[in-house]
Order: structure tokens, then C-alpha cells, then sequence
């Protein structure tokens, strides 16, 4: 099979269920009844325990034969493929496309895994093992603009026996290169994961590259936090997840508490309101990883709503999905600042401004 070298699927900055609640109205109930911690770490029919309020990148795949669309979110923090089935009757199953098993002449079902064609633009996996949802139990997902998950973490994430899609690409010689990368614009259009290769038109100056520390997560070793060159997190250094399944910057509960006070931060049900004029005084919050400075500026990490022009923190709490107290997972509003290469081939990532 001839290799396609590098494939760029586009992907669209969509509103989050945080937003679309906030605009209908409905988050200050939502957030009462569903308190952040249990929406972390919702289960979704076998799904992984993804925080489905906030996820906003979402890219088109499809599955069978004729295919059948899925919008899904592209996630570094899990390993499966997972979209809802047409047995699935819950309301957040009806409110999304659903896979159609009798219309795809390719499809196998032993059990609740399905194998069946996926296609990720021109890239073409066979016999490719997926879970089909029969019952979703989270009210977040209802809200959701994405159908499905399309998990990119390492086989170990994986359910038991079942191969992810990215080493299925890997293995049936789809991708010329054992890597893909992420560029995620700041606005509706441009976004984009890469597989197989590299563009260097997506970000400014040199890769640097940082070896993984556990190869299970996209798990890296972070220095220090800074604010005005003092030191407000990761005191003698820690762990960091970079999670493109995560769109905020999320950290142990005394940091996070730490720097909510040094932007004067405000509480207002599980959110941090911040005053925009913030925006344009407050100074770099810095992550420094393998001995260089990323900066993060104020108009990152403080967001403004354009509904209500409000503007909210991007720091949040994490919640109780890993155990390690002082790990911290760099999702999309650092990931938005910094292009992202995912490296299977030397387990590595390969950070650079963003272009």
C-alpha cells in the first residue's frame, strides 16, 4: 500500500456545553445539580471518564461502507474510538448521529465493539475496533455539538485487546511517519490535526522537543509556574499531561487557589470571574518544560464570553481522575499559544509558537 505521507484534517472551534448552557441559561442549575467533579468523571456507556463540558475542536471522520459521518473530538487523553449506535434511545443519544450497523456491508459486531472501515480524510483504516454507545448517561454529552470520541493516547489507555486507531494507521501503512500534530487557531476556522508528518508553516522558530516520562498519558516532566518570575506552582517540579481532550489548564486545588488570588479572582458556581481590563494588564503566567519558558498571556488564560462580556478564569481544579495530587494537564488554551507534535516514534512531544 502506497504511503499518503502527511493528511491535514480540518477542524471547527465549536461552541462547549459550558457556553451553550451559559447562553440558554441553564449553566447555574446545570452546575448545581451537576457538580464539576461528578461531570468529570462521568461514564458514558464504557466511554473514558472525559470532562465532555468544555471540549470545543471537533473534526468529520467516518465509518462503514457507504460511509457514515461523525463529528468527533480528536483526544490525546484516551485511546478508543467511540460514537453512539442506533440502539441507543437516551435523549443524548437522539440529539446526535448515530452509527447504522445494518447499512454498512463492511461492519462486524462481536458484542458492544464494533469493527467496521474508518476513514480520517484520506486516510483509510480497516477492520478498525470501535465502541458503539447504547446508553448515555450524561446530561453534559446531551449539549454537545461533537457525536463521538477519537481517542489518540497509547494502547495501555485502551480497552482490554482492542487496538487504537493510530496504531492501526501505523500498522497497515497508512502514514509515513509515526507522528500527528495539533495547530488550533484561536478562531472558528483553521484548526487542524496532522497525521504523519509536520508542517512548518503551522508554527514559528524550532521544534523543542521533550522526552515523555510515562508513556501512557502524553506525559512529560514540568520545571516550575511563574508569575512575575516568582514561582506560584510546581515548586520542585511535577508532572504535566498535554490533553488535547482538555480545553482548560487544570492543577491541584492549593495552586490553582494560588493564582485565582493573584488575578483577584472571583467565584461564581465552579467558575472564576476575572475583570477584563485584566486582560491587557496582567503578565504571562509561564510553564517552563525542559529547561525553556512557555509564556501563556493574560488574553489566553483569562477568556472573555462574548455573550455577556464576562470574563472567566482558564484555570479550574482537577478533579479526582488521576492520582497524582500534583500533576497538572495543559489543555487547548495552551495548546492554542504553542503547535503541538505528538511523537509515538521516539515518545516524545515537540512544542513551538503557534503561527
Amino acid at each position: 500500500m502506497a504511503l499518503l505521507g502527511f493528511v491535514q484534517i480540518p477542524l471547527t472551534k465549536v461552541k462547549s456545553v459550558r457556553e451553550s448552557l451559559r447562553e440558554k441559561g441553564l449553566l447555574k442549575n446545570f452546575l448545581k445539580e451537576h457538580p464539576y467533579k461528578m461531570i468529570q468523571n462521568q461514564k458514558i456507556a464504557c466511554h473514558p471518564l472525559r470532562n465532555y463540558l468544555d471540549m470545543a475542536y471537533v473534526g468529520n471522520i467516518t465509518i462503514g461502507t457507504p460511509p457514515q459521518q461523525f463529528s468527533v473530538v480528536f483526544d490525546t487523553g484516551s485511546a478508543d474510538l467511540w460514537v453512539p449506535s442506533v440502539y441507543c434511545k437516551s435523549k443524548a443519544c437522539v440529539t446526535h448521529r448515530s452509527f447504522k450497523p445494518a447499512r454498512s456491508s463492511t461492519f462486524r459486531l462481536p458484542g458492544f465493539l464494533g469493527y467496521d472501515t474508518v476513514r480520517i480524510g484520506r486516510l483509510r483504516t480497516m477492520n478498525q475496533v470501535f465502541g458503539l454507545s447504547q446508553l448515555e448517561t450524561g446530561e453534559a454529552f446531551e449539549h454537545g455539538v461533537f457525536d463521538g470520541l477519537l481517542g489518540l493516547g497509547f494502547p495501555s489507555l485502551a480497552l482490554k485487546g482492542t487496538t487504537p486507531i493510530f496504531d492501526n494507521l501505523k500498522k497497515q501503512g497508512q502514514i509515513s511517519e509515526p507522528v500527528f500534530a495539533f495547530y488550533l487557531s484561536t478562531k472558528e476556522e483553521g484548526s487542524a490535526v496532522i497525521f504523519g508528518g509536520v508542517k512548518k508553516c503551522c508554527y514559528k522558530g524550532e521544534l523543542k522537543w521533550v522526552p515523555l516520562t510515562k508513556p501512557h498519558y502524553w506525559q512529560i516532566a514540568l520545571d516550575r509556574i511563574t508569575w512575575r518570575g516568582h514561582i506560584i506552582g510546581c515548586l520542585r517540579g511535577c508532572q504535566a499531561i498535554v490533553d488535547t481532550g482538555t480545553t482548560y489548564l487544570l492543577g491541584p486545588y492549593a495552586e490553582v487557589d494560588k493564582i485565582h488570588s493573584l488575578m483577584n479572582a472571583v467565584p461564581l458556581q465552579e467558575e472564576y470571574l476575572v475583570q477584563c481590563n485584566a486582560r491587557d494588564t496582567y503578565p504571562d503566567i509561564v510553564f517552563t518544560i525542559n529547561n525553556v519558558d512557555y509564556p501563556v498571556p493574560a488574553r489566553t488564560y483569562i477568556r472573555k464570553d462574548a455573550n455577556n462580556n464576562l470574563c472567566y478564569s482558564t484555570f479550574e481544579v482537577m478533579g479526582d481522575t488521576l492520582t497524582e495530587s500534583q500533576t497538572w494537564i495543559l489543555g487547548d488554551v495552551f495548546l492554542k499559544v504553542y503547535f503541538t507534535v505528538f511523537d509515538r516514534g521516539q515518545n516524545r512531544i515537540g512544542l513551538a509558537r503557534a503561527a
